[in-house]
């Protein structure tokens, strides 16, 4: 969202926003598309910090194809949409009440936060093990590569964000149940069930249209799901789920946030994150993360990020809720709430744990003399830097 109180940034003529910041710029003449210029004020006139060519690092799930089936929606962004983003892809997925994500696989991690409604989600494991859980919003969970799984809608139905440890990644090529079934002779599945091949007449045929997501009945008790599917191998030894609005927030001087990892939730062995929240005028601190790239999602707010690429490059991005965020490996970058209500997102890492380095602490811990040759700064400034020997994290 642009600051009209700030002349570099104001909208000029009605209200529509130009190419003008501090003088440099001149109003556009021709074919113009405002609506998407008021989302994207930094690109529309770029602080004079930024510098060279910077990939884009922003897409909005607003502009992917979404596949529309008869018990909700998919839509996803992936390498195709977002080609710098090659370590995680992500999938915006809606499930009406009583709907199924059918029984299906992938080769890769699944690492689901959600966004709104209810969910009952099931596994079993390579030993037999079962799970079984309801969701809420807010909640995580993280089923393994290779696991098989489903996801059902509750009585509200239910809205999720997935995140899968592979940016080519394609949620329309997971392996279906349905898929395979159809494409196995009869008389194979009958000698593998131990049932008459007729049993299998009715199979679904036209699974594009009829099954991935699909009305089925509503789910019962979940205790009356946990009798039935109770295996002699017993329960997975460790939660496929994780509660994270219980979770204790780090609190900071401009916001919170709560980080979330292995050490934290065991089964998300390749996936880690965090949930930001930094309050209106706040700022996510200058650092960056010095293990792998940077995923992210923009849950309620407006912000802008800019990132530093090294060797003079800089670029600026703005963001709102459903829009993706990328910040390649070792880039520093800040995120800031330029709205009147907090930023709410997700940073996401394919990543065991949670790491970043923070440029005020780095500061604050090395030897004032020297941070003041190399930035011509007085005694007076370095001794203010030097208080930040803990993380800001989120600072006012």
């Amino acid at each position: 969202m642009a600051d009209t109180t700030d002349p570099a940034r104001a909208d000029i003529g009605n209200g529509v926003p130009e190419p003008i910041r501090n003088g440099d710029g001149a109003p556009i003449l021709g074919p113009r598309n405002v609506p998407l210029e008021r989302e994207n004020p930094d690109h529309l006139a770029a602080p004079r910090t930024d510098s060279g060519t910077v990939p884009n690092l922003k897409y909005s799930f607003a502009t992917a194809h979404n596949r529309l089936l008869p018990g909700g929606w998919a839509r996803e962004v992936t390498t195709r949409e977002l080609p710098i983003a090659t370590e995680l892809a992500g999938v915006n997925m809606r499930l009406e009440p009583g709907a199924a994500r059918e029984l299906h696989w992938h080769k890769e991690a699944e690492w689901a936060y959600m966004l709104a409604g209810r969910a009952r989600i099931s596994a079993v494991d390579e030993q037999g093990r079962t799970f079984v859980d309801d969701v809420g919003v807010g909640d995580l969970w993280n089923f393994p590569a290779g696991i098989p799984h489903s996801i059902e809608g509750l009585e509200e139905g239910c809205e999720f964000l997935l995140v899968f440890d592979d940016g080519a990644f394609s949620e329309n090529e997971t392996f279906l149940i349905t898929d395979w079934f159809k494409h196995t002779e009869p008389a194979v599945l009958a000698q593998n069930f131990g049932v008459p091949e007729s049993a299998f007449a009715d199979i679904p045929v036209d699974i594009e249209h009829e099954r991935y997501i699909f009305p089925a009945r509503m789910p019962g008790l979940i205790a009356a799901d946990a009798d039935v599917i109770q295996s002699p191998a017993g329960t997975v030894p460790q939660r496929f789920s994780h509660r994270l609005p219980a979770q204790q927030p780090i609190t900071a001087a401009g916001g919170q946030a709560r980080i979330v990892d292995s050490s934290n939730f065991p089964a998300a062995t390749t996936i880690a994150a965090a949930l930001v929240e930094v309050e209106p005028g706040g700022l996510r601190e200058l650092h960056w993360h010095p293990n792998t790239d940077e995923w992210q999602y923009y849950i309620s707010g407006h912000g802008r990020m800019t990132v530093f690429a090294s060797g003079g490059k800089a670029r600026t991005f703005d963001y709102q809720a459903g829009d993706v965020g990328y910040v390649p490996f070792a880039m520093g970058h800040y995120v800031q709430n330029t709205g009147d209500e907090p930023l709410v997102f997700l940073e996401l890492f394919r990543s065991d744990h949670f790491a970043d380095i923070s440029l005020a602490q780095w500061m604050a811990l090395t030897p004032p003399a020297l941070v003041r040759a190399h930035l011509n700064l007085d005694e007076a400034t370095t001794a203010a830097l030097s208080m930040s020997k803990n993380k800001p994290i989120i600072v006012r």
